[in-house]
């Protein structure tokens, strides 16, 4: 770790394109076997540019894609490609709209299969989607999405069908809903939970504006893990509004049953009981025996409610007097694959006028992909999907190599087995593969609560105060969500919390949605928390050690998503680091850069680009942004012209503690030069990791360049940059 790198690009660059190549080859052949790629059919790829605008794409396009740009032979889809707008849908047959779901599906499964992306999720929803554009009337009827995966189908029917080839690719199409990429997207949507709140509010506004448009909101099982939902359920249940709620419900749960009861299903008996409680006749009578039992009194209406409640418990499904005590009328259980059902209840909510909201519930299938289990478990590994602008490349990075999570849970289950009071609780959409071997290991000491971030952040501290040694898992993004927890409950509590904050930085293809730039900024402002992060695996390691040694206060690591820096070998079992203290790794005169995080890797081939113009730069590792190591921080000051701060955030985080202690020590009186280097201060856009980094400033090269213009030789710097 002391030793000075000194590394050739060119030699690097034709060695990582060789393997790469290598990798694709044999990755290629994996994928076909699981996607079960008719290769017959194969033509030759050609190269695709697109200069599309990032606002805008709401206007009319054409709904037949170029067929020519792709790998493979598609199927045929006559319907579909006479689809430019939902109102399309409205003059299709029951059989043609049946045709046009198989349709769909095909397409979503021939881009997916391309990109090397699951897409079981949105099959799930194809008839779904279908129904409801083709009941209500977008986009002056608004329809908002929780999940990106469920819009897909959304995008195909709303005019978007010519460019979902580009999804999540820069400058292409977003992988969640956005309203700056269509008139059909009311409303931004990706981490779950949000669509309710919004299509409330929404409906508010209407109401208040008198308006006669409805409000459809479309929401997953795994939403209903969040607080939030049921907030935004009793608040439109107060308010009375009238909007439809749509559960999205695959049947899939966090939590086994362990009463071992059978999954819900739906049946002719189900479909029935719902085509009556969604009829208008019902509804008028039901409104009818509560005005009437009010008139007898009070004593009789409660009688009736009860009664009510009573019947409508023994005909519905488990939890569904949840949804009528929140002040939501509830429909269901539909077959969510049935586009005739469908269409039948929803035509009768939507002529339902002054009713108040309703929550339809729908029972979808995850259709199994070809692929088998190939699919199922990337598209559990929220932080591990590839990144579809570079398909293959990326996956294999993220997938076929060794990751920083990796190593995390290696580190954390040598930890465990030393120390029976070490939990793991995770916190998120997905749960990263390589966890599920710790739960495994540790059944009864792991904890996965999905996106209740807030519950997640309180229960690790109530575990820690109850004697054990939580590590709380969770993504930078989601992390978010839980800041008043980590103040409140953590922080100011000193309570030994320590989080393991992964995906942070940039994230490729997730865009600004699933990216984690804040999280620096926002735990490092916090008085009691330690915060530091690994320049490489064996420092995740060593950080797994001195979190699990901390026992006085909150710690805090961050790392990257996808693959480690390292040769991927076997990672021993480390020491705890000594807190507040970092390490010079290359050593020089003139300029110092002074990394945080895994940005260092990239600070070191800066130094050796910059070798190459006769330049010798002195690169330290910080390791930690709080506290900050003083002393190294004053020797590289005192020793240098030049201190270039490193770091994949925000402004206000590492640089900015390193600032803040230099000009108080008053050593930029009249001595170095300090320059930062973070993310620019706006949201970096959907594309491949080493894209957005171009776009961020925050290559090799631009660090370099950096370096090079301080030291005057702009020329050179230019020259480096070409």
């Amino acid at each position: 770790m002391g030793a000075t790198y000194v590394h050739s690009p060119p030699a690097v660059n034709l060695v990582c394109e060789e393997s790469a190549l290598l990798r694709s080859t044999s990755y290629c052949l994996h994928s076909c076997r699981h996607l079960r790629c008719n290769t017959s059919n194969l033509k030759p790829c050609r190269t695709l540019v697109f200069n599309l605008p990032l606002r805008g794409f709401n206007q009319r396009v054409s709904a037949l894609p170029d067929v020519d740009d792709f790998f493979w032979e598609k199927d045929p889809t006559p319907i579909l490609d006479t689809i430019d707008a939902p109102i399309h849908l409205k003059n299709l047959s029951s059989k043609e709209l049946k045709q046009l779901a198989g349709e769909v599906r095909s397409e979503i499964s021939f881009i997916m299969a391309r990109k090397c992306q699951p897409c079981n999720t949105g099959h799930s929803v194809v008839e779904l989607t279908i129904a409801i554009h083709y009941v209500f009337n977008s986009p002056m009827d608004k329809i908002l999405w929780d999940a990106g995966q469920h819009a897909y189908a959304h995008k195909i029917l709303t005019g978007r069908r010519s460019l979902f080839h580009t999804i999540k690719q820069r400058k292409g199409l977003s992988g969640f809903t956005s309203r700056f990429e269509s008139e059909y997207d009311p409303f931004g949507a990706g981490h779950g939970c949000n669509s309710l709140s919004a299509g409330l509010g929404m409906a508010v506004a209407r109401d208040l504006g008198g308006r006669k448009n409805r409000i459809v909101t479309v929401m997953s099982n795994w939403t209903t893990m969040a607080g939030q939902v049921y907030e935004a359920m009793a608040h439109a249940g107060f308010l009375d509004s009238n909007m439809v709620v749509i559960l999205n419900d695959n049947r899939h749960t966090l939590l086994p049953k362990a009463d071992g009861r059978p999954k819900m299903s739906v049946n002719a008996f189900s479909s029935a009981v719902s085509k009556v409680q969604s009829s208008k006749g019902f509804r008028k009578f039901r409104e009818a025996a509560k005005g009437l039992s009010k008139w007898f009194g009070k004593g009789m209406h409660e009688f009736a409610a009860k009664v009510d409640e009573y019947a409508r418990g023994m005909i519905g499904p488990h939890g569904a007097t949840l949804f009528e005590e929140l002040g939501l009328y509830y429909i269901g259980p539909i077959d969510g694959n049935n586009i005739d059902d469908l269409i039948c209840v929803l035509k009768e909510v939507a002529t339902l006028d002054s009713t108040g909201p309703v929550l339809v519930h729908v029972i979808t299938e995850n259709e199994k992909e070809s692929g088998g289990d190939f699919d199922t478990e990337i598209a559990s590994n929220d932080e591990g999907a590839p990144d579809s602008s570079q398909g293959i490349q990326n996956f294999l990075e993220n997938a076929l190599s060794r990751t920083y999570n990796d190593c995390f849970v290696e580190s954390l289950i040598a930890e465990a087995e030393n120390d029976k009071r070490i939990v793991v609780i995770h916190g998120g959409m997905g749960i990263d593969q390589s966890l599920r071997l710790f739960q495994s290991r540790f059944p009864d000491r792991f904890f996965d609560l999905g996106i209740a971030e807030q519950h997640t952040v309180t229960f690790s501290a109530g575990l820690a105060c109850g004697g054990l040694k939580p590590f709380c898992i969770i993504p930078s993004t989601f992390l978010q969500r839980a800041y008043d927890q980590i103040v409140e409950d953590v922080d100011m509590q000193k309570i030994p919390v320590r989080f393991a904050i992964t995906s942070a930085g940039l994230v490729g293809s997730e865009g600004p949605t699933n990216s984690g730039p804040f999280d620096i900024t926002f735990m490092s402002c916090l008085p009691n928390m330690i915060v530091m992060s690994p320049s490489d695996e064996d420092e995740l390691i060593d950080m797994v050690a001195t979190a699990a040694m901390v026992e006085d206060r909150p710690i805090c690591f961050r790392y990257p998503r996808g693959g480690i820096v390292g040769t991927g070998g076997t990672l021993a079992y480390r020491n705890p680091l000594e807190i507040g203290k970092g390490e010079i790794l290359a050593q020089g005169k003139e300029i110092a850069f002074l990394g945080y995080g895994e940005v260092v890797q990239r600070c070191l081939i800066a130094q050796s680009l910059l070798f190459n113009f006769g330049i010798q730069a002195t690169v330290a590792n910080a390791r930690f942004c709080k506290p900050l190591d003083i002393d190294l921080i004053r020797m590289l000051c005192q020793q240098h012209d030049f201190l270039i701060t490193v770091e994949e955030g925000t402004v206000g985080g590492f640089g900015s503690h390193v600032s803040q202690f230099i000009s108080l020590d008053g050593l930029l009186d009249g001595g170095v030069k300090w320059r930062p280097i973070v993310l620019p201060d706006r949201y970096i856009e959907h594309a491949s990791l080493t894209e957005q980094l171009n776009m961020a400033g925050l290559t090799a090269h631009h660090i370099a360049a950096t370096a090079l213009t301080l030291l005057g030789r702009h020329r050179d710097a230019l020259l480096l940059m070409k």
